[in-house]
């Protein structure tokens, strides 16, 4: 990332995007906790979902949306996206000259250093064949046991909201009953969809067996704009502005279960 070197950045907006409405549940607490801060989201509904997607079309699709901020003056973008995190970050993390916040990396440092031996991932197909959270985790303890389990079927069910269909249920079961096996002390729910199966999950393990990173992420990036003086400190709520590539009725429609949309947004 080239030096920030533009006066008063703080009142810019800060962009977040995914490939759908799952970003949407970083941007909640990101808006929850910095109302004052502008924001901007892009669903690039055009092509979700992305788990199935190849490394260089998730580049492509990330440098799509980056250029699209750079022209909106951002003063950072947030990957709320576990896919494009894994796939795209390492590529595009140098060539824009705004901050950069990818939800894996950020969270990896704060997760690896729990009182833990043995961690599972569930994550889409595109977010374990990389292989990047085992690889983000162990760089800050290379003593830890990393299982990575693949979860196709889950975001299906949680844009579609047939979450009491017994196959949504099966699905569920399915992945938990394998990732059990491994006997981890925590689960990291490694897409930003997941945390909205708590509901089904806990039917087969305890609550506290989950990280849901969104948190982290959130805490992760107010803690950074502080170090960095990028805090917009107005004593009014910042505006927000919603993007999508396609489907905008879809989008407001799915989007209700993760943030309340005051108005729909704007095709790009």
């Amino acid at each position: 990332m080239s030096t920030l070197n533009h006066n008063n950045l703080n009142n810019r907006p800060v962009g977040f995007f995914d490939s759908g409405v799952g970003g949407l549940s970083v941007y909640a607490r990101f808006k929850y906790l910095l109302p004052a801060e502008n924001t901007l989201y892009y669903g690039d509904l055009a092509h979700m979902p992305y788990g199935d997607k190849t490394k260089e079309e998730l580049v492509s699709y990330a440098r799509t949306i980056l250029d699209f901020y750079k022209l909106k003056c951002v003063k950072a973008v947030v990957i709320a996206c576990n896919t494009s995190s894994a796939q795209a970050y390492d590529v595009i993390k140098e060539e824009y000259g705004f901050k950069i916040y990818p939800i894996i990396q950020s969270c990896a440092k704060v997760i690896a250093s729990m009182k833990v031996n043995r961690i599972g991932v569930f994550a889409t197909q595109a977010t374990v064949n990389s292989g990047a959270y085992k690889k983000e985790l162990m760089m800050y303890n290379s003593a830890l046991e990393v299982c990575e389990l693949a979860c196709p079927d889950w975001v299906p069910i949680v844009e579609s909201g047939n979450y009491d269909n017994p196959k949504s249920i099966a699905a569920v079961e399915m992945h938990v009953e394998e990732m059990l096996k491994f006997a981890p002390d925590k689960i990291i729910l490694g897409c930003t969809h997941y945390p909205y199966l708590m509901s089904l999950l806990t039917k087969f393990a305890p609550k506290e067996l989950f990280i849901d990173p969104a948190k982290i992420f959130v805490e992760y990036i107010k803690n950074d704009f502080e170090s960095l003086g990028l805090l917009n400190n107005s004593q009014t709520a910042g505006y927000e502005k919603m993007f999508v590539s396609a489907n905008p009725e879809s989008f407001t429609e799915h989007s209700k279960i993760f943030y309340e949309l005051h108005k729909t947004p704007e095709l790009v």
